[in-house]
This record gives C-alpha cells, sequence and structure tokens, in this order.
C-alpha cells in the first residue's frame, strides 16, 4: 500500500483494506460452499489445551505470526478472522491507534501467548497480531507463558 503521508489516513486505509479482505474471504467461502467454521479463529480453553504441548521455557522470544492461530478469548474471536484480518468495526479505534503508533516507531510492547503443540494462542495482544499481519511482519516479541 502507498503511504500518503498522513498517518491517519494511512491506517484508517490499512483497516478498511484488511476488513474487506475478511469480508470478501467469507463471501467467496461462502459462494464456494464451504466450511465458514474453518476460517473462524480458535478459541483454546482449559478442556482444549494439550498438555505435551507446553511450553518448556517462558520469556520474551520473537515468534513466527504463522505460528499465531487461536486465542484464549472467546470475545476475540469474534472480532478477527483465522488470520487476524479485524471483522468488527468496534476493534477500528484500536487498530488504528496502534498502527499509527507502529508508523511513528513507537515501541510496542510484545504480546502475551500460551505455546499450544507448536503453535500459539493469544492471551493479550489480538490487535498487535492483526496489525503486525497487516504491515507485513513475519515475527513478533512475545511473552510466552507455561500453560
Amino acid at each position: 500500500m502507498i503511504s500518503t503521508g498522513n498517518t491517519v489516513m494511512d491506517a484508517q486505509r490499512a483497516f478498511d483494506k484488511a476488513s474487506r479482505a475478511a469480508r470478501r474471504h467469507t463471501l467467496a467461502t461462502r459462494m464456494r460452499r464451504r466450511c465458514i467454521e474453518c476460517s473462524r479463529l480458535a478459541i483454546y480453553d482449559s478442556r482444549t489445551r494439550r498438555v505435551g504441548g507446553m511450553a518448556s521455557e517462558t520469556g520474551i522470544r520473537e515468534i513466527p505470526l504463522d505460528q499465531i492461530s487461536a486465542t484464549v478469548e472467546p470475545s476475540r474471536a469474534a472480532q478477527f478472522d483465522r488470520w487476524f484480518r479485524p471483522n468488527a468495526k468496534k476493534t477500528r479505534g484500536r487498530w488504528e491507534r496502534l498502527w499509527i503508533a507502529e508508523q511513528r516507531g513507537e515501541v510496542i510492547p510484545p504480546i502475551n501467548v500460551i505455546e499450544i503443540g507448536g503453535e500459539y494462542a493469544v492471551l493479550d495482544g489480538h490487535h498487535r497480531v492483526s496489525v503486525a499481519r497487516a504491515r507485513g511482519a513475519v515475527t513478533i516479541d512475545a511473552v510466552i507463558s507455561a500453560g
């Protein structure tokens, strides 16, 4: 996406682009009569966590964004799709503020995740993951919690 030089306008355009991509994917999935549930963000709770897949070491490290595939908060699953594209208007304000902060070079705190079977479920930082993916980042700083 071409930068206009106006960070607020760039943030609005980026949110619109990510949100449209989520809606377009949902529409295409319905038209192809495919599984819409497969596009939703997975929710892990205490009953679905696998004990053998928990992280052995905790701390801050960079993790690949592609390995973040779920959330622990059911309310966030309605706000983002499986690829952390925003699909709710109420996420817009926070999403755009984070986009602007990253554009200005401000330090963004690490997200909090749980490692589950080689992948990660987000405890805190859904908007940060979404913005990082929209900006084309490959990795993100995360605090890895042991189950």
